[in-house]
């Protein structure tokens, strides 16, 4: 039986949870969003990717800068959902909008809870070196990421991925869990399972201040910290490439066994370069304003490479 469904999300990790939602056939009311924000070099206002998507599914789009205002409840219920579902929506529901949809809030979480509650599971994983992730259904209750989960998928965490790449499998392996959460829902078959007490990490949300790069770190950490942010923010460093000082972004790297040693932040070998223990080999760069560029076409872009990386 098709569902009456509020959704709730923004960013494009949201997407194919709501296209598999209305592709499945239940009935979309309405899709809650964030606001839309300046981006880009005109600092113009960008709708999420979400947004987009319910516009052209001719979906109202309701964008709160927040769901605290006692009439955001009463809104809410006035498209009388059976169930709302939340993925990567932003902002903090509270306990009178959680209790207004029948059959509760179903939240897509891109972790494998307790470990790494918060805002930024995918890229706390890998930045911590995990081998393992994957995406739960949830029950939404007033603490942060505590509800009973439902189903859950696994996948591995390979020891070059980048968070963006499992990002992207997350959400489409999440957008099938999803649904098949929505029809066990459907027929009174969707039963929880409370979360376990031990081994609860928070992800909190990614600072800038955080996402420059310290090759005084072993080369391990220094690897995962730039795969972890990557695709953005974006881990970087700063260099003389010809002009003065500026900022480069490193999107991909691998561990260089047998690259030598050096200070932290020694060119070494192309671009190996040492860190506080071992070595890492850039393996793609962007320079502020540029495209991103594999190490070759990267090497050849400059005008000269300085003898150390800071």
């Amino acid at each position: 039986m098709p569902l009456r469904i509020v959704f709730m999300g923004t960013p494009a990790f949201a997407v194919p949870t709501l296209t598999e939602i209305i592709g499945q056939g239940h009935e979309v009311g309405a899709v809650y969003t964030q606001p839309p924000r300046a981006a880009g070099r005109g600092m113009a206002a960008r709708k999420s990717p979400v947004q987009k998507t319910a516009e052209r599914f001719g979906i109202p789009v309701m964008t709160p800068v927040s769901l605290k205002p006692a009439d955001e409840a009463a809104g809410l219920a006035a498209f009388s959902p059976d169930v709302a579902v939340i993925v990567a929506y932003g902002l903090l529901l509270p306990p009178a909008v959680l209790a207004v949809p029948p059959e509760g809030c179903l939240n897509l979480h891109a972790s494998l809870l307790p470990r790494w509650r918060g805002a930024a599971p995918i890229a706390r994983a890998v930045m911590a070196g995990d081998r393992e992730t994957g995406v739960m259904v949830m029950r939404m209750e007033a603490g942060l990421d505590t509800g009973p989960v439902a189903m859950a998928e696994r996948i591995p965490i390979g020891p070059d991925a980048t968070a963006g790449e499992i990002g992207q499998t997350l959400a489409l392996l999440g957008s099938d869990l999803m649904a098949r959460a929505l029809a066990a829902l459907s027929r009174g078959v969707l039963s929880f399972t409370p979360q376990a007490e031990s081994g609860v990490t928070y992800a909190r949300k990614i600072d800038k201040g955080e996402t420059r790069i310290d090759w005084s770190r072993p080369a391990a950490d220094v690897h995962n910290h730039i795969r972890g942010l990557s695709r953005e923010p974006g881990a970087w460093f700063e260099a003389d490439l010809g002009k003065g000082p500026e900022r480069v972004k490193v999107l991909r790297s691998t561990l260089a066994e047998g690259a030598g040693a050096g200070a932290p932040g020694a060119v070494l070998d192309g671009l190996a370069i040492a860190c506080g223990g071992g070595a890492v080999r850039l393996l793609e760069l962007q320079r502020a304003g540029r495209q991103p560029l594999k190490a070759g076409e990267f090497l050849r872009g400059v005008q000269r490479l300085p003898a150390t990386f800071a």
